[in-house]
């Protein structure tokens, strides 16, 4: 348990020191993120990098806590590559399409280093291509929720503590020290991002998170009681993937492009009908820790129908809260 707080520790606070280090770095060099008046609103321009000071925070802490196995070194081989690829966003633009053909190559290094999706039930040809799915879909979707101060650091850093808690279960050490070690480079970016944030993490952070968390998902085993508990990581990641349905459902009814910039996120529509933004992030961190609950009872449920029951009630509030959402109108 020392080493989990020793770890947790040392990434809290080589975060608290580096986010301000990368905020006087990218104000130095311009890289800001400047208001437009229509998506971007906020008063002034608000420094990039952030993204970086995780990234540090979370290797440097980890370089002092153990030897890496082949997991690890896939796990930060992968999210070196998507940072790099976010940072180059950051800096310039990326066509939709080569983000995505970049973040397939780094999911490509996860499926070399054993890392996929591993079902019993599902024959290779099906998983590998679901685990594409899966880390793709979870980069975007973390970039997807980064449209308020605090919001996907927020959500990351509840999910980066129920995933640490799911490797205890399963007493995978390692994997749960590289969790609890996000889980404290993120809190120390918070104290920076949580509004009125004086750094954003930019792509290179949001979509390193989604692929970080996404691939702890996955290394987790979840099936030990029911068969149906393969769904607990979709039910801890909850918040990122309803906000990604939400989008992709609105502008397809819309008919514009997915890849769109657009007021779509539930974030603003919450924002639209009267929360001010601390009432949006604080009521997505109780979502958060919620899910990640719940997520945690389906893997201890010994009933395949009580499973199917909660995930089925999940389901049908997802569709309520879609329906309601989706009326309102942003401008």
């Amino acid at each position: 348990m020392l080493l989990y707080v020793f770890t947790f520790a040392l990434s809290f606070i080589l975060s608290l020191y580096l986010t301000p280090v990368m905020r006087g770095a990218a104000l130095q060099f311009g890289i800001v993120d400047n208001p437009d008046g229509k998506l971007k609103r906020h008063k002034e321009p608000i420094p990039y990098l952030g993204g970086i000071a995780i990234y540090l925070s979370f290797l440097l802490a980890l370089a002092f806590s153990f030897k890496f196995d082949q997991e690890v070194l896939g796990l930060l081989l992968a999210g070196t590559i998507i940072l790099l690829l976010g940072l180059i966003d950051d800096l310039g633009f990326l066509k939709p399409w080569v983000k995505i053909a970049g973040q397939m190559v780094a999911v490509l290094v996860l499926v070399r280093s054993g890392i996929f999706i591993k079902l019993v039930f599902l024959p290779t040809y099906v998983s590998i291509p679901l685990t594409f799915l899966w880390l793709v879909g979870m980069a975007n979707a973390f970039n997807i929720i980064d449209v308020m101060d605090g919001l996907s650091a927020g959500v990351a850093f509840f999910a980066s503590l129920a995933f640490f808690l799911v490797a205890l279960i399963n007493g995978r050490i390692m994997i749960a020290i590289v969790a609890i070690t996000l889980a404290g480079s993120l809190l120390g970016f918070l104290r920076y991002n949580f509004t009125p944030a004086k750094i954003y993490m930019g792509d290179a952070g949001s979509m390193f998170l989604g692929l970080m968390i996404g691939a702890l998902a996955m290394i987790g085993s979840y099936t030990e009681k029911n068969v149906l508990g393969f769904l607990a990581p979709v039910v801890i990641l909850s918040i990122p993937i309803f906000d990604t349905l939400l989008v992709m459902f609105i502008r397809w009814r819309k008919k514009i492009p997915i890849f769109l910039g657009s007021p779509d996120h539930y974030a603003l529509r919450l924002r639209t009908v009267g929360l001010s933004a601390k009432g949006v992030a604080w009521l997505s961190y109780g979502a958060a820790v919620v899910f990640g609950g719940l997520g945690l009872l389906i893997m201890s449920l010994s009933s395949p129908y009580q499973v199917a029951s909660l995930v089925v009630l999940l389901a049908v509030a997802g569709l309520v809260a879609l329906f309601f959402l989706q009326r309102v109108e942003v401008t």
